[in-house]
């Protein structure tokens, strides 16, 4: 109880600091709008996207900020604690799902359920799709992958949960979201369809990248992601553990190691230079910044099939 009352009075705190400064911000509108709070890029894009003219989107994670490691400020949890509604990921950010917790139990939306979160990855940087029950059963403490979105089809499924829930809170719109989610699933449907093409011929499958990010993308389009440092972006390999993953990188024949925007290349660039494999930079698009290779999702999405096709040797 303690900890709520704290959290309200710093979203009041938030609000009067917004009022007083004549901000739009993250808190209520007054212009029939819809205010939404994204939890981090794809779903205010997703939200932007789908909701229009009609909504008010404010992201809590800032562009070039890690989103896995989001600590949300009193003016971030004021725009919680007011928007009409928070859409987010259970499970992602623990400082999102204890705001959410506290100040908007009943004004929240989890995407996850809409997303399939079935991809589970260790903490060795391997995918687990595809295994037997007694083998997932040895995974059990394994987290969910939470990167649906690097999988277009998914993310389509996402935004049609999206324009339902917000037909929910603005009635009169409903008609308007559904119609934007069609032209949002078309859009990532072409994605798809790029994506399949471009990916259908490559000589080597095993994706070596950054942190495993790229489980879903390696799924939809036949590559198998080995990832340096599993889920967490920022945990460095052991020795040992490096030293296995470069021994499998030989033994595959794999030529390119990825890098991330968000995160340092040291450990990518270590790993290229054992293992004599190129170094090329895939983004994982939990933000948009001056180092993205693009403007918004398609943009970025569409420089990394380039980037795969490349360094998977696809023809």
């Amino acid at each position: 109880m303690t900890s709520r009352l704290v959290g309200l009075s710093a979203a009041v705190i938030a609000v009067a600091a917004v009022s007083a400064c004549g901000s739009t911000g993250g808190s209520g509108s007054d212009d029939g709008k819809v205010s939404v709070a994204a939890a981090f890029y794809p779903l205010e894009y997703a939200v932007s996207q789908i909701g229009g003219d009609h909504v008010r989107v404010q992201a809590l994670t800032k562009p070039g900020a890690e989103p896995h490691d989001l600590e949300l400020n009193p003016r971030q949890v004021g725009a919680v604690a007011l928007a009409d509604l928070v859409v987010y990921e259970k499970g992602f950010q623990p400082a999102v799902d204890d705001a959410v917790r506290s100040e908007a139990p009943h004004t929240a939306f989890d995407v996850a359920p809409a997303a399939r979160l079935d991809l589970l990855a260790t903490g060795d940087g391997h995918d687990h799709a595809g295994e037997s029950d007694q083998q997932h059963s040895d995974h059990a403490g394994a987290a969910k992958d939470p990167h649906f979105w690097l999988d277009p089809m998914r993310y389509a499924d996402v935004g049609d949960a999206i324009a339902t829930e917000l037909g929910k809170r603005d009635a009169a719109n409903a008609a308007a979201y559904t119609a934007n989610a069609k032209a949002f699933r078309a859009q990532l449907t072409t994605l798809d369809g790029e994506f399949r093409a471009g990916l259908r011929s490559c000589r080597i499958k095993d994706l070596v990248t950054s942190h495993a990010a790229f489980g879903y993308l390696s799924e939809a389009y036949g590559l198998t992601q080995e990832s340096i440092s599993g889920l967490t972006p920022d945990t460095e390999p052991s020795p040992s553990a490096l030293a296995d993953l470069s021994a499998h990188v030989r033994e595959s024949g794999a030529t390119t190691v990825y890098a991330e925007t968000l995160v340092s290349e040291d450990v990518a660039k270590t790993l290229s230079r054992e293992t004599g494999a190129r170094l090329a930079v895939l983004d994982p698009i939990e933000g948009i910044t001056t180092k993205s290779a693009g403007q918004d999702y398609p943009s970025v999405m569409r420089a990394n099939l380039a980037t795969l096709e490349a360094g998977q040797e696809c023809s």
